[in-house]
């Protein structure tokens, strides 16, 4: 049985990753802040017992990760999906550099801390995938409007950070990519977003599953094809 790891998985777009991989007989091993207000997550965890785990972990600290990849060191994962990530508000204007380090704790170094501590259970799976869930807003190309000041920098730093860390692991023959959800209906995404999670999830799942060592260290849309960086 496959199995997948996930993060930012209470609701959204991780909440959906868990549900169609559960759907679909993986092993989920589904990570967020706080239980206690993970309702949707609890019950994908009751409606399929043994194969959905939820395991408390906030990306932005180190010692709760690695409490996790202790729980877990015995268990190789497939496929390794960094999708927790804040929006941090937009629009132009002076910059409140208090909220600016906390999204970039959240959407870049969270993911890098994590890739970094399940490198090994990545590595010593079937698929040795890893997926960071980025933006086409973390394009630099694709920047045609401005705002978003950090949630743009953001993204983009991550972007930067899988295609370092897809050269760092290669020797472990580790698969790390940068997807683009698209825009998507979510408490993030706002109600007038074009897609919705379980449309988005389906695509990049696709995606997913059409990799291989030649893909590593590229930046995906939700199509399967290539963003530009």
């Amino acid at each position: 049985m496959p199995s997948v790891l996930i993060t930012g998985a209470n609701r959204g777009i991780g909440l959906e990753f868990a549900r169609q991989y559960a759907a679909n007989g993986w092993r989920v091993f589904a990570c967020c802040r706080a239980l206690e207000k993970a309702t949707p997550l609890n019950q994908l965890m009751a409606d399929h017992p043994g194969a959905v785990f939820v395991h408390p972990m906030d990306v932005t600290d180190s010692d709760a990760i690695a409490a996790v990849a202790s729980t877990l060191k015995r268990e190789a994962i497939d496929v390794l999906i960094n999708n927790a990530g804040v929006a941090g508000g937009g629009g132009s204007g002076p910059v409140d550099f208090d909220n600016f380090t906390q999204v970039l704790a959240v959407n870049t170094l969270g993911p890098v801390r994590v890739a970094e501590a399940f490198a090994d259970h990545v590595a010593t799976s079937n698929l040795k995938t890893m997926v960071s869930i980025t933006s086409g807003m973390g394009s630099i190309n694709d920047n045609g409007s401005g705002g978003y000041l950090a949630y743009r920098t953001s993204k983009a730093a991550l972007n930067m950070a899988v295609r370092t860390l897809a050269h760092d692991f290669s020797n472990r023959l580790v698969i790390a990519i940068a997807l683009n959800p698209g825009w998507v209906k979510t408490d993030m995404g706002g109600s007038g977003a074009t897609r919705t999670p379980e449309d988005s999830v389906a695509a990049m799942r696709k995606v997913i599953d059409g990799l291989g060592p030649q893909d590593t260290g590229k930046f995906f849309n939700h199509s399967g094809e290539e963003f530009p960086w």
